[in-house]
């Protein structure tokens, strides 16, 4: 069911940028086989995976330390800036391992998403996966889901100075499309790719399913909300007068 989407409808769109985890594919399971191994790696105990999710979207940095300073926590020993980064190094390098052997194989593309894409793409509009995830993960789970072949552009949360929920990554994305913010739409799952959006000038519309942070998606500033990326189709044809 699409809701509040007047200002969509009103204005004709040249190109989408999509967001990847908790968007166009369920990420999670891969995220908690990633994490598992490295916190054995580093002889500390498993975190719940409702706790991994409500870390996830700010990019892999943001999600390592919120897990190592959960799980200090826990186990009573002092979880401060300066503890976590002398172990963050180990952390990163035995998180990469673990990640690239299954990135994946744990995960699913949501229901409706490559309809979605497609329908999009029909359209005229140009697309680009716009993700937190380091690009060294992005690239070879979009290829493995069969996703890579819809998007003129991939960047990851590497890919520029600062991440979402910074404007920079949007704006530099619809650089790379040629197309201007106002008539470039961003759809995520979450607050990251709204206030983003928001600060840029885009249009946003989010999923409601995905990682919110553990927060309502529809108590999020948006422009519109959908239950599959097909049901994004319908706007396009009365944006572009079909």
């Amino acid at each position: 069911m699409i809701t509040n989407s007047i200002r969509l409808i009103q204005q004709g769109l040249d190109a989408a940028i999509i967001d990847l985890d908790g968007t166009m594919v369920d990420t999670l399971g891969d995220f908690v086989h990633a994490l598992g191994g490295m916190l054995e790696d580093l002889d500390l105990p498993a975190i719940a995976p409702d706790l991994i999710e409500q870390m996830v979207g700010k990019g892999s940095e943001h999600l390592l330390r919120s897990v190592l300073s959960h799980v200090l926590a826990q186990q009573g020993q002092a979880s401060g800036a300066s503890i976590i980064e002398a172990i963050y190094p180990r952390a990163w390098e035995r998180y990469q391992h673990h990640y690239l052997a299954i990135n994946g194989r744990y995960s699913s593309v949501y229901p409706g998403v490559q309809q979605g894409l497609m329908a999009l793409r029909g359209a005229g509009l140009r697309l680009a996966c716009l993700t937190n995830k380091p690009a060294s993960f992005a690239l070879p789970l979009l290829r493995a889901k069969g996703l890579d072949g819809f998007f003129d552009h991939v960047f990851g949360g590497d890919a520029f100075e600062r991440k979402k929920p910074d404007p920079l990554p949007i704006l530099k994305t619809c650089e790379a499309l040629g197309t201007l913010p106002a008539r470039t739409l961003m759809v995520g799952d979450s607050s990251n790719d709204a206030a983003a959006a928001r600060a840029a000038g885009c249009p946003v519309a989010l999923v409601t399913y995905g990682y919110n942070h553990g927060q309502p998606v529809r108590e999020v500033d948006a422009d519109g909300y959908v239950n599959a990326l097909r049901e994004l189709v319908p706007m396009w044809v009365c944006a572009l007068g079909g």
